[in-house]
């Protein structure tokens, strides 16, 4: 009977994927406590605690490793090729361990196994996700990653990733949501419901203010309480209440002093104590150096772990320089986690998720997210006998996200030109030839790449022949002109040449704009980027301007979708494009000034002492454009669309701090379309320095047909537009009259209305934490 159970509950779970009461998981026929599901996570994580010795606990937190030839092998076999770490699994015990995978963009393993080639799908990177503001969409993309890493036999996915746009210059913006904390925490809150809605878990990244690449592992980064609460974690916090993700990441760099993985007020004080979380806390891969501190802090398992980690938790053990205690609360944290995931679950994955389900998801979302920046009657164009030429290499050439652990294998990356094929469009073939022969040319003479987190060199614009360009001017109806850029892991951006056009770059553009304006044809600029660029020296010389981003492996089809009006552009930018760099409010301290010699980290990663002020204070992105009357090139919240909206009947009530917002939004354009709704609210800012306005809420109407409208309802507590006062370590109201402001942007304000507080409220009272120990010249 007991063992006809077993073949039930393993059939279940193949069948349905769904947990039966209990598993016969070490395989004696009788059922232990931890493995009733009866029971509740707490007794079944004591059960299993107390069935371990000191060394299975050392060994539950600290990670398996993973495999760098050469260099670092895993101690445990990780299961899936290309999973990047794991937890022990217990053989006396019948239990796998959790195998996690990269990353915010999509899972990544190594595709060729066996005989078989298993792909995942590229999605959008995450600034073109938030450039949706739908936080349904971001559900989906959620939903659809989690089906792949069940699939593919994995527990945990190290995304998604919510750090602040603090500097255009920063390598891995492509892989955080925005400037603003407000979309961030949403779009991060959805993705990771979604990814969780299938069993499996998110690692919430990088836990904090790792807003930088240089020197990532040593910077300290000096920020202020009031900064750090409004800015840099406020996304966490809004992701930590509204999905409870199974594990956050600590990130490399150090805050006021202290690295994150060290940090008891950051790790403990403020994600559990403040916020209520759940799960366990993770290291970055390699981070931190003290594994007592570490565990002391509350950071329960080390990745990807090391021998040396091992020995000194254990040494601490013995000496009393760690508690077992404290050993045994972490260990449980992990414990609680394992006991539903899908390994500890034996789960019978099927390394066949809905590939061709998620392409098209992509395709959709990549067109929803596509900003058009500039329209001068060029957009839509018609497919039907249209001939166009394609110039820049990004034109055949697309990249579909960026690199390092936001990487991913996918089969294939549509590009603007088989985006156009695709939809019956003809490219000019001279055209295409040569760029073709330059690019295949230069490709084989690059450098190989010494590995998949490395990001690639960049092939340099060809400098074409404007005798060529007249050619294709006499034989197409139009151009497009396709400027790619690309960042990843280990560097920062830099200015010449990457946030700024080369002479190249902008050469093509006068010469192709001169040539095709000189015939009364139109030029189309093309944006494939993962990362904020200069456009204000160029942006007048083309016609329009398209911004998809990069856009994962359907971004062609997904582009043309939007260029030939199959998809009305509804995206808004969710980061501010400056009129330069020297704008930018951190670009006097980015990205700090080294304190230290250069050291190497295990054996490879090299690092220098540093530290970085973070002198703009809350005055990151729009809320310093705004206050500070600096013209940009782009505004935050900034998109066009193919039709026109009105906004009307704005209704605002207030009722002991809650306030209640009601506006009517309607198509009065000749084409359906989608309109994002931004709430934004100015602060009295009597005592406190407030910016001009902050993001409080936001929407996304359904497709309003011409003519048709819809009434969009918000709701805001007290803590949604409090601001966090250091000398109360609190969150406060301040009296006074607040103005709610419904935009299109944060510069595009279309109606507005007040209400009063006639004294001040304390919406939260909180203790110091992350104070820091030198002063920062702020900006006020």
């Amino acid at each position: 009977m007991k063992n006809l159970l077993k073949i039930l509950s393993l059939i279940s779970i193949m069948a349905y994927g769904q947990q039966p009461e209990y598993v016969d998981l070490n395989g004696n026929g009788s059922m232990d406590a931890y493995e009733n599901k009866k029971l509740s996570l707490d007794e079944r994580a004591d059960d299993l605690l107390q069935r371990m010795t000191t060394d299975d606990k050392v060994n539950l937190v600290v990670g398996i490793g993973f495999n760098i030839p050469g260099t670092f092998e895993s101690i445990q076999p990780l299961r899936v090729p290309g999973a990047v770490g794991g937890t022990y699994s217990y053989e006396n015990l019948g239990i796998n361990g959790m195998i996690t995978t990269d990353g915010p963009a999509g899972v990544r393993i190594l595709p060729i196994e066996g005989t078989e080639t298993y792909y995942c799908t590229a999605f959008p990177v995450a600034s073109l996700i938030s450039s949706t503001w739908d936080t349904n969409l971001a559900y989906q993309v959620g939903s659809a990653m989690g089906n792949e890493v069940k699939e593919y036999g994995m527990d945990i996915l190290l995304g998604p990733a919510l750090n602040i746009h603090r500097d255009p210059l920063a390598g891995r913006n492509f892989e955080y949501f925005s400037e603003d904390p407000l979309l961030s925490g949403k779009m991060t809150a959805s993705v990771t419901n979604g990814i969780q809605s299938h069993g499996v878990g998110t690692s919430l990244k990088h836990f904090a203010a790792n807003n930088q690449e240089t020197n990532r592992m040593s910077v300290d980064a000096v920020i202020s309480e009031r900064a750090l609460r409004e800015i840099y974690l406020k996304g966490f916090e809004i992701a930590v209440k509204e999905a409870q993700p199974w594990t956050m990441m600590s990130s490399y760099n150090n805050i006021n002093g202290t690295p994150a993985s060290h940090s008891y007020d950051l790790l403990t004080k403020i994600l559990r104590e403040e916020w209520g979380f759940e799960g366990f806390v993770m290291t970055d891969w390699f981070g931190g150096n003290d594994a007592i501190a570490q565990m002391k802090a509350g950071n329960d398992l080390l990745m990807p772990g090391r021998p040396d980690q091992r020995k000194s938790i254990k040494n601490g053990i013995e000496s009393g320089a760690l508690d077992i205690e404290d050993l045994d609360r972490n260990a449980k944290r992990i414990l609680k986690i394992l006991l539903n995931s899908p390994s500890f679950n034996q789960y019978k994955y099927s390394n066949k998720p809905d590939l061709d389900g998620h392409a098209e998801l992509a395709r959709n979302v990549a067109a929803q997210g596509a900003v058009l920046l500039k329209n001068d009657n060029t957009l839509p164009v018609k497919p039907e006998g249209l001939t166009v030429a394609t110039f820049g290499i990004g034109s055949y050439d697309f990249i579909a996200g960026g690199s390092g652990s936001g990487d991913v294998v996918e089969a294939y990356t549509i590009s603007l030109v088989q985006g156009l094929e695709n939809a019956g469009i003809t490219i000019d073939p001279n055209l295409k030839s040569t760029y073709e022969s330059y690019l295949e040319a230069e490709k084989a003479n690059q450098p190989q790449q010494e590995s998949i987190f490395f990001t690639p060199s960049p092939i340099k614009e060809l400098e074409i022949d404007n005798s060529i360009i007249k050619a294709a001017s006499k034989d197409t109806d139009l151009a497009f002109i396709t400027i790619g850029r690309n960042s990843g892991e280990f560097a920062d951006r830099k200015i010449e040449g990457d946030f700024n056009l080369d002479d190249t770059e902008l050469g093509l553009i006068e010469q192709v704009t001169k040539v095709f304006h000189n015939q009364g044809k139109k030029v189309v600029m093309i944006l494939n980027i993962g990362n904020v660029i200069e456009t204000a020296s160029w942006k007048n010389k083309v016609d329009a301007i398209l911004l998809p981003w990069q856009g994962g492996q359907e971004a062609g089809n997904a582009l043309v979708d939007v260029l030939t009006g199959k998809v009305t552009p509804s995206g808004k930018l969710p980061t501010s494009f400056p009129l330069t760099y020297e704008d930018v409010p951190s670009s006097n301290n980015f990205p700090g000034e080294a304190t230290g010699d250069t050291i190497v980290v295990q054996g490879w990663m090299k690092t220098v002492p540093s530290q970085v002020f973070y002198e703009e204070g809350i005055y990151v992105g729009y809320r310093y454009y705004t206050s500070f009357d600096k013209e940009v090139s782009y505004p935050f919240g900034y998109g066009l669309s193919y039709s026109t909206f009105d906004y009307s009947d704005l209704v605002v009530s207030n009722e002991n701090g809650v306030v209640s917002i009601d506006v009517t939004v309607s198509n009065t354009g000749k084409t359906e379309g989608k309109e994002v709704v931004q709430i934004y609210v100015s602060a009295p800012g009597n005592q406190i320095d407030q910016p001009e306005l902050e993001l409080r809420s936001f929407g996304k109407t359904r497709t309003l047909k011409p003519g048709e409208s819809e009434s969009l309802h918000f709701s805001l507590d007290p803590k949604d537009y409090a601001s966090f006062d250091t000398s109360k370590s609190a969150w406060i109201l301040e009296a006074g009259e607040y103005q709610i402001k419904v935009g299109a942007s944060c510069t595009d304000i279309k109606l507005s209305n007040s209400f009063s507080l006639n004294e001040d409220i304390i919406v939260e009272k909180l203790s110091n934490a992350l104070a820091p120990a030198v002063d920062i010249n702020e900006l006020k």
